[in-house]
């Protein structure tokens, strides 16, 4: 069964960065589009990026620019490397695989990032 584990999160002041790291494991056969989505407190869940079998990536407005996301197919983790980082970038990070397969659909667990101003 897929699991998806992000780590890499933690408190920095505003300007600093941070990246983060999401493994996939447990489902070798999967193909799926990688995301990073954030929540803030009382907040919904919003799209941060994403990136493709291709090496095709998307960002929101919010954080084009600043962040960065990218892919080790071999050992099958997506990275978002983030920048000049802001007090509102502060939320918990979830990874999440999109695929065609229902089984491959997957969420991981959220690493909190907190930026202090």
């Amino acid at each position: 069964q897929l699991q998806l584990v992000e780590s890499g999160g933690g408190s920095v002041e505003a300007g600093g960065s941070l990246r983060l790291s999401c493994a996939a494991s447990g489902a070798a056969n999967c193909r799926y589009v990688w995301m990073w989505y954030r929540q803030a407190p009382g907040k919904e869940r919003t799209f941060v990026s994403s990136i493709d079998g291709v090496d095709s990536s998307t960002y929101a407005d919010s954080v084009k620019g600043r962040f960065t996301i990218s892919r080790d197919n071999a050992k099958n983790i997506v990275y978002l490397q983030m920048n000049s980082l802001k007090p509102e970038d502060t939320a918990m990070y979830y990874c999440k695989t999109v695929s065609t397969s229902w089984s491959c659909n997957r969420w991981g667990q959220g690493t909190q990032v907190t930026v202090s101003s």
